[in-house]
């Protein structure tokens, strides 16, 4: 399953993390709605609002179908015929949507048939390990590489390094019966766990790895569902790390969520030197710290744009910011 996700990027930054090629290969960043909504968080929960990647056609329809937009939408599917006018009232859960029921169940069936698709961005997401002696959590994401900056086409520096995770949603836009602003919403797509992430967890998010895995789920003008639905599968290519149980509560929103910890040890990883030099790189990502200006931090390739393979590890990335004094690297579950 998916119950708790980190993006902790500003807006800005964000969208451009996000560039990618329209139908006509031009270079594109995606336009924000409603930008000023959008929160940075490292412990994002069910409710909570989270940014989504989705075609601009849903909102203008006579706009090419390609063109994307940023959007932040609440995290549990409201489906748009639901009666009350209260959210908060539904009998059910739908932060997320199992892919085995999901052309079924009404809630999801309708918008999907519909078209109503959206790319749930995230740096990765937290899944509970259950032990002998609790719940233990991981943070879970994509490999990562850091590559020298490379000029784009029109000059700018194209963004470089941590690849965010893009999950495949449906969104949904429901409208208080009592008259009010309408509400869009949305659900994680969740799939049978890959082999290495089996003995965390049965479920996972439906990762959409790639450019065209993208374009797919996003342009639901050219793509019919039958053929979208075909991209919903598990992973392997997934990278985690166990942390800290202070990302238990969702009132914890600080890097030190999503900071390695090692195993076994008799206290937990939190400042070492090392460990020093990622939170100190996770805090200054945020495009509102005034500690940074935006062109003091690092820039990181869009993982929409594809470069030549990474010549780096995930855990030799990880391993570069925290240094070289032995801490606990990105792994990945040998079979």
């Amino acid at each position: 399953m998916c119950g708790r996700t980190a993006c902790s990027l500003g807006a800005e930054l964000l969208r451009r993390a996000c560039a990618y090629r329209d139908r006509r290969g031009r270079r594109r960043q995606p336009e924000w709605v409603r930008e000023e909504r959008y929160r940075p968080s490292y412990n994002k929960g069910p409710q909570s609002s989270s940014p989504v990647l989705l075609s601009r056609k849903h909102l203008q329809q006579d706009a090419d179908s390609s063109e994307r937009v940023l959007m932040d939408m609440r995290w549990g599917l409201v489906p748009s015929w639901f009666k009350e006018n209260d959210p908060s009232k539904m009998q059910f859960k739908t932060s997320n949507c199992r892919s085995d029921t999901m052309l079924s169940k009404f809630s999801y069936k309708g918008p999907l048939l519909k078209g109503k698709r959206c790319v749930v961005l995230a740096d990765g997401f937290y899944e509970w390990q259950q032990c002998s002696g609790g719940k233990q959590p991981y943070f879970i994401y994509f490999p990562q590489s850091k590559d020298d900056e490379a000029e784009g086409e029109d000059g700018d520096k194209e963004w470089k390094g941590w690849r965010l995770l893009t999950m495949a949603g449906i969104f949904d836009c429901w409208e208080p019966p009592a008259g009010g602003e309408a509400l869009y919403t949305y659900t994680i797509i969740t799939v049978d766990a890959s082999k290495d992430l089996s003995f965390i967890h049965h479920r996972m998010p439906a990762i959409l790895d790639g450019e065209e895995a993208i374009r797919k789920w996003l342009d639901f003008a050219e793509v019919p569902t039958q053929e979208a639905v075909k991209l919903i599968q598990p992973t392997e290519n997934i990278v985690f790390h166990p942390v800290s149980t202070f990302v238990n509560s969702v009132r914890n929103d600080t890097p030190e969520c999503l900071a390695p910890i090692e195993l076994g040890a008799k206290k937990e990883v939190k400042a070492t030197a090392s460990s020093k030099v990622m939170l100190g790189w996770l805090k200054n990502s945020q495009e509102a710290s005034p500690k940074k200006k935006e062109n003091e931090l690092p820039r990181w390739t869009s993982q929409f744009i594809h470069s030549p393979s990474p010549k780096k590890s995930s855990a030799d990335v990880l391993q570069q910011w925290l240094g070289k004094e032995g801490e606990p690297a990105a792994k990945k579950r040998k079979a």
